[in-house]
């Protein structure tokens, strides 16, 4: 844990340590997202267990290397943070694999717009009026997206929607659980969750992989757990709105791994529709940080 930690430390000081935690974090997801989206023959869920065997068996070893007790004080949120992570993530890998890589990103990326709404009530987190402008701007890049991108159905775009919205509420207890439990613990509770919950599923509704796919299936539990640890250092760093705002650089990996890798281009709509979620969602994280 402490090579992890030493490793960001020796990025630029123009950035605070959470910043430079979720920079980490946005770099390792961009590699996650890539390898679920060529999964695409692989379901969801299936993709969503592996992933969760992969962090299991490393966060144990680090956490053991930690000496760190694995089961946590705070074990009520830390299973609810299971929970909302792991409908969120199934429902993500899902969009990721139905609709264009940019457009499932950039979907997702509406979770800080919840994270904020949901810290209202869960940790008194106050909200500014203008912000409620902004909100209103990202959804309208949402109707964009969907009334001029036919590959965007609407159900596929509510699951889209679901999964930013149990992604809010997962960040935030993330956040909840600073001071109260480590960073690796709080990994460790995603698989914990997640095996037996998925797992039960996906015996009955089983895909086999190929050779590949079972290495890509393997690189997308390591690239995940290793975002998944510094995206959380980084929200027990600091304000959930401080940090969020950095994940927007996954869009413009999604429209270039999306354009080189499997050939799909972006309708001008459809552009400006991403567009106006990322600039609400930046205006509001920018509000958010402002005094006042």
């Amino acid at each position: 844990m402490r090579n992890l930690q030493d490793w960001s430390d020796v990025k630029s000081p123009r950035f605070s340590k959470g910043v430079r935690y979720i920079l980490v974090s946005t770099f390792f997801f961009a590699l996650m997202n890539t390898g679920v989206k060529y999964l695409e023959r692989v379901p969801a869920h299936e993709i969503v267990l592996f992933r969760a065997l992969v962090t299991l068996v490393v966060g144990y070893i680090l956490i053991r290397r930690a000496g760190l007790h694995p089961w946590g004080n705070n074990k009520p949120v830390l299973i609810l943070r299971g929970l909302a992570g792991t409908a969120a993530l199934v429902m993500y890998f899902y969009t990721l694999q139905v609709m264009p890589l940019a457009t499932a990103v950039t979907v997702q990326y509406l979770s800080p717009i919840f994270t904020i709404i949901i810290a209202g009530v869960m940790l008194r987190e106050s909200t500014r009026p203008i912000q409620w402008l902004f909100f209103v701007i990202s959804f309208g890049g949402v109707v964009l997206i969907r009334g001029f991108d036919a590959r965007v159905s609407t159900p596929d775009l509510l699951v889209g929607i679901a999964a930013a919205v149990f992604s809010g509420l997962a960040y935030n207890f993330i956040r909840k659980l600073r001071g109260q439990d480590h960073p690796l613990v709080v990994v460790f509770y995603f698989p914990m969750v997640t095996v037996p919950l998925v797992g039960s599923y996906t015996v009955t509704h089983w895909v086999g992989p190929t050779a590949v796919e079972w290495v890509v299936l393997i690189l997308i539990g390591l690239a995940t757990t290793v975002a998944q640890i510094y995206m959380t250092m980084a929200y027990q760093s600091e304000r959930a709105s401080n940090v969020s705002i950095f994940n927007y650089l996954g869009t413009v990996y999604a429209i270039i791994i999306g354009l080189v890798l499997f050939d799909e281009t972006v309708q001008y709509l459809a552009l400006l529709g991403i567009g106006l979620i990322l600039f609400g969602v930046i205006m509001s994280s920018r509000y958010r940080q402002a005094p006042g």
